[in-house]
């Protein structure tokens, strides 16, 4: 069986993103430490997977990630109450879009403060 353990990605403040992941989600901080170039990662998520949310300090410039091959669109997360996560992502000042109802589930998109995008969905 193969299931896919993380992802990796360069934010401005790792500590900030990953207090909002884990207040977003109820996720925790598997693990914290020095990380490539003398910068910092988080790895933030459950048991079974998780983002790792690193910087290597200094400013770091969002880029255009659908017109960069390679680039992360975004992070799918599945949650049980789309409408509760929607509360939340709302209280945290970020701004829902793009809901949409598809077979199977329902979902909706926030880009947070560093601009990734990020998909909550949710399957009955």
């Amino acid at each position: 069986m193969s299931f896919l353990e993380h992802v990796n990605i360069t934010v401005s403040n790792p500590q900030r993103t990953a207090a909002m992941l884990c207040d977003l989600f109820d996720w925790h901080v598997r693990w914290e430490g020095a990380a490539k170039n003398g910068g910092t990662t988080l790895h933030v998520g459950t048991k079974d997977s998780y983002v790792a949310v690193y910087s290597m300090g200094g400013d770091v410039r969002p880029t255009d990630t659908y017109g960069t091959v390679g680039g992360l669109n975004h992070i799918g997360v599945v949650v049980d109450d789309l409408a509760t996560t929607e509360a939340r992502v709302i209280a945290m000042g970020f701004t829902p879009h793009n809901h949409g109802d598809y077979e199977p589930g329902r979902r909706f998109y926030f880009n947070d403060g560093d601009g990734i995008e990020i998909e909550v969905v949710s399957y009955p």
